[in-house]
């Protein structure tokens, strides 16, 4: 995997304040964090820091900070503004050399499924895998090739094998599929309804309103005078 440098400067103020004044400079605020040195909090350049972020592949970071010694690392988290989507902090975890590291690596798909062109619809349920590695074995992506895949195939966890790479999802779980379209089926009427339509045939009354009753009490009214 290619390991792409990012520049950063430490912070000194941490309180919200000072947050908002880097993110109006175009700076990102984050933390630096490995099992072995103190947690560093520091800003990055947010056009610097997006293409690491808004990515289909993982990318190992060498990380430069002011006044401190180059760190391999990777992106561990990320928070995102809920209205415009911007970048307003992350994590970096420090990576030890033989030490192995949990992570998600994106599940890229390969190939058109021959389902698709059998009107089946496709279904992505896993767009990422949880795993564990050494740094030296973390890959970009998980690629999947789907070409083979008919109306009613799918890819589970557990018919994954990837060589010096552990999945941590449940073995049950689904990455990919291909459905059946789902086709809205219309009512269909009876031959004898059908005759019932075409000859006429007047509807049966739920209920009768005020008005029907005047009328039925008028006329058994007229007939009893009648009578008399």
């Amino acid at each position: 995997m290619e390991k792409v440098s990012l520049k950063a400067a430490e912070r000194k103020e941490t309180a919200k304040p000072a947050r908002k004044k880097i993110r109006n400079q175009g700076r990102v605020p984050g933390i630096f964090y490995s099992r072995h040195t103190s947690p560093i909090n520091i800003d990055v350049n947010e056009k610097e820091l997006n293409p690491f972020v808004f990515t289909s592949k993982t990318h190992l970071i060498s990380l430069n900070i002011e006044g401190h010694d180059e760190q391999d690392c990777i992106i561990k988290d990320v928070q995102f503004d809920p209205v415009t989507d911007r970048v307003i902090h992350f994590d970096l975890l420090g990576l030890t050399k033989g030490e192995k590291i949990q992570l998600e690596v994106p599940v890229q798909l390969k190939g058109s499924a021959v389902g698709i062109k059998e009107g089946g619809i496709l279904q992505h349920a896993l767009h990422k895998l949880e795993v564990e590695c050494l740094p030296k074995d973390i890959p970009e992506h998980i690629e999947l090739d789907i070409s083979s895949l008919a109306v009613g195939d799918s890819i589970h966890v557990e018919d994954l094998t990837i060589e010096n790479l552990e999945i941590l999802n449940s073995k049950d779980s689904l990455i990919v599929s291909i459905t059946h379209a789902k086709i809205k089926e219309e009512p269909v009427l009876a031959a004898e309804e059908i005759g019932e339509v075409e000859e006429g045939a007047e509807p049966e009354v739920i209920g009768k309103g005020k008005a029907d009753e005047s009328e039925e009490k008028e006329e058994k009214e007229a007939k009893e005078k009648k009578e008399k």
